[in-house]
């Protein structure tokens, strides 16, 4: 992992460790946080999904907090999303409850030469993420993934 990705993931980790309970008091869950160059992105949600007006509660909660506590070098743009088609995968539940569906994942380290997997979510057993991709199927640790998300369109 480049020093780049480190320091950006220590920045996220930073951000979800602040925030989290803010977003979790609204009576949300934090899906994932993801700092990229200038854009700080939150993806939320709830039961029933997300409003245009939760997105914006969360903003103003969570953005006086990061102006207070500065965790992001230089000028940011704030943006609070729902999850929207292509959910991100966070939680180790989250892999039990969309088995079947077809997912992108990358790893933190290579598994058999590779770092990015695509294919038929089925399902996670003992820590293990079950994923077939043509004829090929892959057990990924949980504790190795460094994202992944529903890969619908």
């Amino acid at each position: 992992m480049a020093f780049e990705d480190k320091k950006t993931d220590n920045i996220e980790e930073t951000i979800r460790v602040l925030v989290e309970p803010l977003v979790l008091h609204a009576g949300m869950e934090l899906l994932g946080v993801e700092y990229a160059g200038s854009r700080l992105v939150l993806t939320i949600d709830k039961p029933g999904g997300v409003t245009v007006d939760d997105c914006a509660h969360v903003s103003r909660i969570v953005g006086d907090l990061l102006d207070i506590k500065d965790p992001v070098p230089g000028r940011y743009n704030l943006e609070v999303s729902s999850p929207g088609i292509n959910r991100p995968l966070t939680r180790e539940e989250d892999f039990t409850r969309f088995a079947g569906e077809k997912i992108v994942l990358k790893t933190k380290d290579p598994i058999n030469g590779r770092r990015r997997f695509k294919g038929t979510l089925e399902g996670m057993e003992d820590g293990l993420i079950r994923l077939s991709s043509g004829k090929d199927t892959f057990e990924i640790p949980f504790d190795r993934i460094a994202r992944a998300r529903l890969d619908i369109l």
